[in-house]
């Protein structure tokens, strides 16, 4: 039982770091391909660069509630197979894609099957207890970071021979990743705490927000996600373009400095138990929101120096983010984690409609001669982070108080 059981943490581990490195390998070369296929059209590329990124966040908001449904009324298994065989299939379309609309159908495909990293932190909460959960996600979240690091190197590198070959070697890993689980990796969730039917009215994002709403705890913890969510959209629509126009980094200081967040959050996410261990989740998840706020704030001020060493500030974020979701497994029954996780996706959709918008609009507003304020974004960024952890303050409680407050018997919580 330990050995299949440490057997299958790594294989979740390897999921989700095989994820990202698919991610970031095929990041660099997808604007290249899509320009390519619109003869070089730098203008009409950057819409559908931007078509692509909504299309897929509104797949994912519309099916990630169905896929966490299915996860948990026929177990986790399936389902994360089905993700990593449709990953796969996704970068192979769009390895052979004739033309432009070809990509779009493989980014459709991949909104629609991308429940696997939902699904893998709903597989950990059924297979670890309450205490160890916040060390599990924060090794998630490393190999997210491992991901963020490697994943555009050796896109880059691959991407010198052949533009195609990043999309063959990441869809031939997710296609290993596939066999290897479909050989390895057991089912977590046992039928007797599996769901007797489908909640056929919960697989959509309104119902799936029903359970977030379930309780006052869970609703705010929810909140403090989403605007979390909804602020780190900041790093993919600002960064480079602020330490551009302020800093005038070249593409070499832009690549360092991303690739110090990526170890900054390897080495954040990896602390992540023993700060539980000997501080406890509730103030674990307020000290990593407090680190958040300060590092945003250092990120708008106008020096470079500030600016790099604002990246482990910031970068302790990653404390807060697996602490809060191990306290909000702690308030579902068993047998509604899938839906739990799906929801939370369902809001992390929104976020990247929502976000990007936000913060690209407030830095256009104040580069402008009338208001010229460049760390605006950046300040608004730390603004929505107090109120996160305003929040966070009020809601959060012990583990004891989770298991009552949802209705969980303690002992079924432990």
């Amino acid at each position: 039982m330990f050995t299949k059981r440490h057997a299958a943490l790594g294989f979740i581990f390897i999921t989700v770091l095989l994820d990202m490195l698919s991610f970031g390998v095929v990041a660099p070369l997808l604007p290249k391909l899509i320009s390519d296929f619109l003869h070089g059209n730098t203008a009409r590329a950057s819409e559908y660069i931007g078509l692509f990124t909504t299309t897929w966040a509104l797949m994912q908001f519309i099916f990630a509630p169905v896929l966490g449904l299915l996860s948990d009324r026929f177990g986790r298994r399936p389902v994360i197979l089905l993700s990593n065989f449709g990953l796969a299939l996704d970068y192979f379309v769009m390895a052979l894609a004739p033309s432009v609309r070809w990509l779009f159908l493989g980014r459709v495909l991949s909104g629609l099957t991308s429940a696997s990293i939902p699904t893998a932190t709903a597989y950990i909460s059924d297979v670890t207890v309450p205490e160890k959960r916040s060390k599990a996600f924060g090794l998630l979240g490393a190999a997210f970071g491992a991901g963020f690091i490697l994943g555009p190197a050796i896109g880059g590198w691959l991407g010198l021979h052949n533009p195609r070959l990043p999309f063959w070697v990441a869809g031939v890993g997710s296609l290993i990743n596939f066999c290897y689980g479909a050989f390895v990796l057991p089912e977590s969730l046992p039928p007797e705490k599996r769901q007797t039917r489908l909640q056929w009215r919960n697989a959509n994002p309104v119902g799936a927000l029903r359970l977030l709403r379930s309780h006052a705890e869970l609703l705010g913890l929810a909140t403090v996600n989403f605007l979390g969510y909804v602020v780190h959209e900041i790093y993919v629509t600002v960064y480079v373009l602020y330490v551009i126009y302020r800093f005038d980094w070249n593409p070499r200081m832009i690549g360092i400095s991303l690739a110090m967040v990526g170890a900054a959050s390897m080495v954040s996410y990896s602390i992540v138990g023993p700060v539980v261990a000997r501080l406890g989740e509730r103030r674990t998840l307020l000290i990593g929101l407090a680190f958040a706020t300060v590092g945003f704030v250092m990120f708008g001020w106008p020096s470079p120096v500030v600016f790099l060493a604002a990246i482990p500030v910031n970068c302790l974020w990653s404390l807060a983010s697996s602490t809060s979701q191990s306290l909000m497994t702690q308030r579902v029954a068993p047998s509604e984690q899938g839906e739990l996780q799906g929801a939370l996706a369902s809001l992390s959709g929104v976020a990247m409609l929502f976000g990007p918008g936000l913060f690209s609009l407030t830095f256009a507003y104040f580069i402008g001669p009338e208001h010229h304020l460049p760390g605006a974004p950046w300040y608004l960024a730390a603004i929505l982070m107090m109120v996160s952890l305003a929040i966070a303050w009020a809601v959060a409680r012990d583990k004891k108080n989770a298991a009552v407050n949802s209705g969980i018997a303690p002992a079924e919580a432990v």
